[in-house]
């Protein structure tokens, strides 16, 4: 990936060798909010005869995805992240695209997936899929100037700062920055008694104290990537919060 954390689709022809069988990619990164050159990448697979698979987990809701422009054979979706139950998720699989199940026992799930279905589950995620597709461009013009006047805001005022992720190709949600010579941790902690929620990597990884694998790929040293703060807008933060 370059300084953005933007994956290079020239570098993952390159790796494609006679016994690669799957790629994938995430079509936003859950840090730096970069979005990813999926529909390129998708091409390429295609080409090869490769199987593609892309995690939305951070874009689905959030900016519009067709899964025929983008080339996918595979993609992932989780609830929570776009304000549904927790513990739900969606698989789309492209027709003809052959899965092995890992889970045996009943036929749930066309076959694929054993057990209960979680019905309560699967009605609230289809409830929040439908509203979200009817708020997400309206959500996303709301956020964009947000975040851009935080991203400003915070490089303007703040010495030693920079920005994480793409300038431009990013989430309309996602703010990343590193601030030298100061801790993440330490941030996050003064921030929290202020009442602001904010994070020094992805939520997943939220119990170590080491520095970001995704930071460190971008090129940045251990040390700036110690001091790096992910802020993630919503749909209830204001301007006056801003």
């Amino acid at each position: 990936m370059d300084e953005y954390g933007s994956v290079d689709p020239d570098d993952v022809k390159k790796a494609i060798t006679d016994k690669t069988i799957l790629i994938s990619v995430m079509h936003a990164n859950n840090e730096i909010g970069t979005i990813e050159p999926i529909a390129e990448i998708g091409k390429i697979a295609r080409e090869a005869g490769i199987y593609f698979h892309t995690d939305t987990v951070q874009t689905a809701g959030h900016i519009p995805i067709d899964v025929d422009e983008l080339g996918v054979d595979l993609l992932s979706i989780s609830a929570h992240k776009l304000y549904g139950p927790k513990g739900v998720g969606a698989l789309y699989v492209r027709k003809g695209t052959k899965l092995v199940s890992l889970v045996h026992g009943g036929d749930q799930e066309r076959g694929r997936r054993a057990g209960t279905h979680n019905a309560p589950g699967i009605i609230g995620f289809g409830r929040a899929v439908e509203l979200a597709r009817q708020e997400m461009n309206q959500e996303a013009e709301r956020l964009t100037p947000l975040r851009d006047r935080l991203i400003n805001g915070l490089l303007e005022r703040i010495d030693h700062t920079r920005l994480n992720g793409h300038p431009e190709k990013r989430l309309p949600n996602n703010v990343n920055i590193s601030v030298d010579f100061v801790e993440g941790e330490s941030m996050c902690l003064g921030l929290d008694m202020a009442g602001i929620c904010a994070s020094t990597g992805s939520a997943c990884a939220s119990s170590t104290l080491e520095s970001s694998h995704v930071l460190l790929a971008t090129g940045l040293s251990p040390e700036r990537a110690y001091g790096s703060l992910r802020f993630t807008l919503g749909k209830w933060t204001t301007e006056e919060e801003i």
